[in-house]
């Protein structure tokens, strides 16, 4: 009598392979997004920074390159 569909071995590896491409979107939507806040949050970050610290410099000072 023959089985009719698919065995316990080949389900089990469909499912590791839905499972690694989940992880692999999840994390390249994680890096995209990182790459998209440090490009826009570093210049303020440094300039936040830069205002709280001893002496206090102006923001003119902070963005000059001298």
């Amino acid at each position: 009598m023959a089985m009719k569909g698919k065995g316990r071995k080949a389900r089990d590896e469909e499912e590791a392979g839905k499972t690694l491409k989940c992880v692999k979107d999840w994390t390249n939507w994680s890096l995209k997004k990182a790459r998209v806040i440090t490009h826009y949050g570093l210049i303020p970050l440094i300039i936040y920074i830069g205002m709280n610290s001893e002496p206090k410099p102006t923001i003119s000072q902070l963005l000059s390159p001298f």
